[in-house]
């Protein structure tokens, strides 16, 4: 025995094209609500930012300071002061910073280079006090004969973060 299905009739060329052009009216609708959300907002890593524990300053045209940190024990405790300083002059530059509560130090920075505090190559500027707490954030001017001078406020940190923990200077460090 033969069995009958019914006939199914095409739809009509009309609806068809409708269907498609809803369809793609839809998924065109969706791409562009998608797209708006980064349309219409700034591409943040095109501006500059904090990309780690530090602050940064710029000092005219010529000097960035990069990631600056203090890291002490405890308030009222030996301190150092680390990050990099970037000279894009044709000039040295003398760079000045000034923790509140603590004595200033100066730094040289060769035209075109990059002194990085802290590291295996530059130590740390020495702080004998500390005026706040790890967590708090510490005043710090920081000034060049050509860009002026500028206060930014640096965060301290202990030595509990492993990569902090070498930098953390003993009691007697300054004494």
């Amino acid at each position: 025995m033969a069995s009958v299905l019914p006939s199914r009739r095409p739809a009509p060329v009309g609806r068809t094209r409708n269907a498609r052009r809803t369809t793609t009216a839809a998924l065109a609708l969706a791409a562009l609500l998608l797209a708006g959300c980064s349309a219409l907002s700034p591409i943040t890593t095109a501006y500059p930012y904090n990309p780690s524990d530090g602050v940064r300053v710029e000092l005219g045209s010529t000097l960035k300071a990069e990631n600056l940190l203090v890291i002490s024990a405890a308030k009222d405790k030996p301190g150092a002061l680390v990050g990099g300083l970037t000279n894009l002059g044709t000039a040295d530059a003398r760079v000045t910073l000034a923790p509140q509560g603590a004595s200033k130090a100066t730094v040289r920075v060769p035209a075109g280079g990059t002194v990085l505090l802290g590291s295996d190559l530059d130590p740390p500027i020495e702080l004998d006090t500390v005026s706040v707490p790890p967590g708090a954030l510490l005043p710090v001017t920081i000034s060049t004969p050509d860009g002026g001078s500028e206060q930014v406020s640096v965060p301290v940190l202990d030595g509990t973060l492993p990569q902090y923990a070498t930098l953390v200077p003993s009691p007697d460090a300054t004494g």
